[in-house]
């Protein structure tokens, strides 16, 4: 029996869905503290496994993470000012490229609806970059990035761990591989200010929950797609290469 629910939780990379089937609603809460009071409350059983709020909760996290990442990778190729920085653009293109492809097919055959942005949030921080120029660019892609993959690291774990559904568990493990190697990759460049990052990612910031929650997709709007970087030499999943 599918159980109606309003409220989800996540982590600092927030994220939301409505699972399609029944009367499920987008949520109307998410945000940097957990709220769900039932992440291990099961909404649905398909062929896969049992699947709760927390797994999906989880695939709505990654791709959130994807919308706007992919983009920061894109900026950084574009006006990174060194070579660690341009490859760790590459990186995140090639990484989220992947990773987007499996998580949109994994939301598919279990019927979870995906955002098509990213948190007024993750937003923000894609306009900061966007604004910054120079070394200043630089550094604060480093810094912000390696905040927020630090935090869904426990994210990942925990779903690892717990679910019982063989979908969620390979999405789990393929996040895990790109996370690594975008961690990796991205503490190559020798930017990374870890006080900062290692607080904002221990301490996140309480923002409102309309400020962490992805806006539900427009009715009838194509699904976004992440393309795999053309001509790309990065090979998604292989922790810290070139």
């Amino acid at each position: 029996m599918l159980v109606s629910r309003k409220v989800a939780g996540t982590l600092f990379l927030g994220g939301g869905i409505a699972f399609t089937l029944g009367s499920l609603l987008y949520p109307s809460m998410l945000g940097v503290q957990k709220v769900s009071s039932a992440p291990d409350r099961v909404i649905a059983r398909p062929a896969t496994g049992p699947l709760t709020e927390a797994d999906r909760d989880f695939v709505v996290e990654v791709r959130a993470a994807g919308l706007w990442e992919y983009p920061v990778g894109q900026m950084a190729v574009q006006k990174g000012t060194t070579k660690a920085v341009k490859t760790a653009g590459e990186h995140l293109i090639a990484g989220h490229g992947s990773l987007d492809a499996a998580c949109r097919g994994v939301a598919g055959e279990l019927g979870i609806t995906l955002p098509n942005q990213p948190s007024p949030q993750q937003q923000g921080f894609v306009a900061q970059l966007n604004a910054d120029t120079g070394k200043q660019f630089d550094a604060d892609m480093a810094t912000i990035l390696r905040a927020t993959q630090g935090q869904i690291l426990s994210t990942i774990a925990s779903v690892r761990t717990t679910t019982k559904n063989s979908l969620i568990r390979a999405l789990a493990d393929k996040t895990n591989d790109t996370l690594m190697d975008h961690i990796t990759i991205v503490e190559k460049t020798g930017l990374v200010d870890f006080d900062k990052a290692l607080s904002q990612s221990a301490n996140p910031p309480g923002l409102p929950a309309q400020d962490t929650t992805p806006p539900p997709p427009v009715a009838g709007q194509p699904q976004v797609v992440l393309p795999p970087a053309a001509n790309s030499k990065v090979s998604p999943g292989s922790v810290g290469g070139e």
